[in-house]
């Protein structure tokens, strides 16, 4: 495991990330097939009419999606100002989305939106970011509040399970751990629900990228080694990681999963 980085390290970490890429979806994450796999899935969760909040936005890549797929109100917060700032730059050249955007800055452990105010509340790959297990149940407990009764929260984030299954797949091979990275505390699956028990249910947990990291984790790397292709094994955009992205998922490999609470 890297080393921890502090939350104000974290913070200039991503500040940095928003400078240098820009609009472009590896502001948040390079692996691009993986937050379409992520997208499909939120997205078959809304409603065109719903009213959601998307904490953590970043630049915007996967709000906008959403926006463009179904007739939702949305409103993207994100505590990097930078990042509101490319995400508004980005929602200003789109064509006519069939929902409604807004951005705004916002910090997930404090959020100022009412309660009770939301359809349908997605987090993707913010949690993680927060340091400690402590600060993680609170931005549960802020993104349940804010939800209505019957409201969804729909949380795509790292698993510490998924990750130590995958790297014990891979040492199987005689591949090396993949690290946990310092500006990250992966989520333990049991704590999610726990943090919220008093007023929400999990519905469900989607492993929808596990045969994607096996394929692009362990099989990649192995085939490149094993054929001396001149293959950049970390390289997302391959035509390799496009393919693997259409199988099926299949197992408990991807680090990334959906959780779906459901407010009582």
């Amino acid at each position: 495991m890297a080393e921890r980085m502090t939350l104000e390290e974290i913070r200039k970490f991503w500040t940095e990330q928003a400078a240098l890429h820009g609009v472009s979806h590896a502001a948040s994450w390079s692996d691009h097939p993986v937050m379409e796999l992520e997208v499909r899935e939120i997205v078959s969760r809304l409603r065109d009419g719903a009213r959601v909040l998307d904490v953590g936005c970043a630049n915007g890549f996967s709000t906008v999606q959403f926006a463009s797929q179904k007739q939702v109100r949305i409103r993207g917060l994100d505590y990097i100002p930078g990042m509101i700032d490319q995400a508004r730059a980005r929602l200003a050249t789109m064509p006519a989305l069939r929902g409604e955007v807004e951005f705004d800055v916002g910090d997930i452990t404090a959020l100022g939106e009412p309660d009770g105010s939301y359809d349908a509340v997605v987090v993707i790959r913010v949690v993680i970011n927060l340091g400690n297990v402590e600060a993680q149940a609170k931005a549960l407990r802020e993104c349940a509040r804010v939800l209505r009764p019957g409201g969804l929260l729909l949380l795509s984030e790292a698993t510490v399970e998924g990750w130590r299954n995958l790297n014990a797949l891979r040492v199987e091979w005689g591949l090396p751990d993949i690290p946990m990275p310092g500006f990250n505390l992966y989520l333990e699956e049991a704590r999610v629900a726990d943090a919220v028990r008093d007023s929400m249910d999990l519905v469900e947990v989607v492993n929808f990228a596990s045969t994607y990291f096996v394929m692009s984790r362990v099989v990649k790397p192995l085939l490149a080694k094993a054929t001396g292709a001149p293959v950049a094994v970390a390289d997302p955009a391959s035509h390799w990681n496009r393919w693997a992205s259409q199988w099926p998922a299949i197992g408990d490999y991807g680090t990334q999963k959906l959780f779906v609470l459901r407010k009582r």
